[in-house]
């Protein structure tokens, strides 16, 4: 199929077919409106439109009905019914896409995995929750695990580093600062609860190779990568949390390419409203800098939220291709936030927006689109077309099916524990124990601990020894962790 510059037909009235420009689409978007309004369906013929002209995706399931992307539609009354109402019906095909599905806990997809030092400081801290106090004792403990070699890629690696560090807190200091055992007493105690919440999966090897993101099947076919999201969803931060470092992945590691004629890779991001809630200003100034500069990596970001205005207005004056699908407007603040949506848009003389946000039907929607020259389109009211793939979930074993056919069975399936923190920090603390008993036994004139050195002299401390001994073991293999990008601040 290749790179074609193509409408992607996605709405249509009695007067005009509205479509996506492929060559506009890493301009980003919004799909906003009250629940129940048709924002899910919207997606699915996105995804679809993106995939036929061979662009990858992500999105995630957090409603668990995607996955009959993977399947023809038909034998819907309600898309029959659409489909007559738009005069398709003899000309409409139904179609499966190529799918591959992911799960943080491994059961409806492959297991999706980063490490610690992946995450970063920045992210963590704000999955954990912490105060400013707290995220700088974190950053510490990074910065003490960068400078010593230390990979931290599970969540017992980060534990064992904040005792360590807490443990010998006045010997950092002078380099590094104050470091307060209260504040590593929180942080330990927020990881417990996070581990509860699905961060034991969520952290560990073997990390996804977001390069497996971006594969399209034999026929040119973008895949359509589905996160599980329905468990996760529970969890707000977690999903959130992740779902940005994915962003952050993609911006780090794909190369700049300018302008294509149509994207590398879009990527959705439903409920977008707990990305932006209660994040600090730094990390708000991040994602607006993500969001801004991705575009030139040929990934466009889509939106998915109930209202727009729960977008900053920084990110949201990014988002060129809106489909606004019906508000309420029961309250005075309902009708303030209708208000502000409908000055959003390239006005219509033929609509008034204010009155018609509030009457649309399910299925419809305010479409506007960039032309050719990269500006909005004048808002139309239309009907959004039907999805070619099978709405609703699929059948568990159908699912399981999927799995076992895609490019990644066995790749990520089974977990990797490799040397990394916990177990240095583990051995330089036996060993520091075993010389602190010799020199005991040295200095009352008793021979050292059987099974113990006779002959060798540690003039190194512990720590240092277990420096050197990481730098041997793991072959200087420190990931990302010195180079943690534009999310972790500390790459400058």
């Amino acid at each position: 199929m290749g790179a074609t510059l193509q409408r992607l037909l996605v709405a249509k009235n009695n007067e005009k077919e509205l479509s996506l420009l492929p060559k506009m689409a890493n301009r980003h978007g919004l799909i906003a409106g009250a629940t129940g309004t048709g924002k899910t369906v919207t997606l699915q013929v996105l995804a679809e439109a993106f995939s036929s002209i061979g662009v990858p995706v992500f999105l995630a399931d957090v409603k668990g009905d995607l996955a009959g992307l993977s399947k023809a539609g038909g034998g819907n009354l309600h898309v029959e019914k659409r489909l007559q109402q738009l005069g398709l019906a003899d000309t409409f095909a139904f179609s499966g896409f190529p799918v591959v599905f992911w799960d943080i806990w491994g059961r409806q997809g492959h297991p999706v995995r980063t490490t610690v030092s992946e995450m970063g400081p920045l992210l963590l801290a704000r999955l954990l929750n912490l105060n400013e106090t707290q995220s700088g004792v974190l950053h510490v403990v990074f910065k003490i695990a960068d400078d010593q070699g230390l990979l931290l890629l599970d969540l017992k690696d980060l534990q064992a580093m904040l005792n360590y560090v807490g443990e010998n807190a006045s010997q950092y200091t002078t380099k590094y600062g104050s470091i307060s055992k209260q504040s590593i007493g929180i942080i330990q105690r927020a990881l417990l609860s996070l581990e509860e919440q699905g961060g034991k999966n969520l952290f560990g090897e073997p990390a996804l190779n977001i390069q497996d993101f971006l594969k399209t099947d034999a026929a040119g076919r973008g895949y359509i990568n589905i996160l599980a999201a329905d468990e996760l969803l529970r969890s707000p931060a977690v999903y959130a949390t992740f779902l940005l470092w994915l962003l952050a992945e993609l911006f780090e590691n794909l190369p700049e390419v300018g302008d294509l004629p149509q994207p590398k890779f879009v990527f959705f991001f439903d409920e977008a409203h707990l990305l932006f809630d209660e994040a600090p200003k730094v990390l708000l100034d991040k994602i607006e800098q993500v969001v801004r500069l991705i575009r030139s990596k040929g990934v466009g970001v889509y939106f998915i939220s109930q209202n727009p205005l729960d977008i900053p207005q920084e990110v949201l004056g990014q988002l060129g291709n809106r489909v606004q699908h019906a508000l309420r407007a029961f309250t005075p603040r309902d009708q303030k936030a209708v208000k502000a949506v409908a000055e959003t848009f390239r006005a219509n003389p033929a609509l008034k927006v204010t009155e018609v946000i509030t009457a649309l039907a399910v299925g419809e929607a305010l479409v506007s689109f960039l032309d050719e020259d990269g500006r909005p389109s004048m808002v139309e009211r239309a009907f959004i077309m039907p999805p070619r793939s099978q709405i609703g979930p699929i059948l568990p074993q159908e699912r399981t099916a999927l799995i076992q056919q895609s490019p990644f069975y066995n790749i990520y399936d089974r977990p990797i524990d490799r040397e990394s923190a916990y177990e240095l920090l583990s051995r330089a603390a036996t060993r520091g124990a075993e010389t602190e008993e010799e020199d005991d036994g040295k200095q009352r004139g008793k021979a050292p601990k059987a099974g113990g050195s006779r002959t060798r002299r540690y003039t190194d401390s512990p720590m240092e020894r277990m420096a050197k001994s990481a730098m041997s073991s793991i072959g200087y293999q420190l990931g990302r962790a010195l180079v943690r990008g534009v999310l972790g601040l500390l790459k400058k």
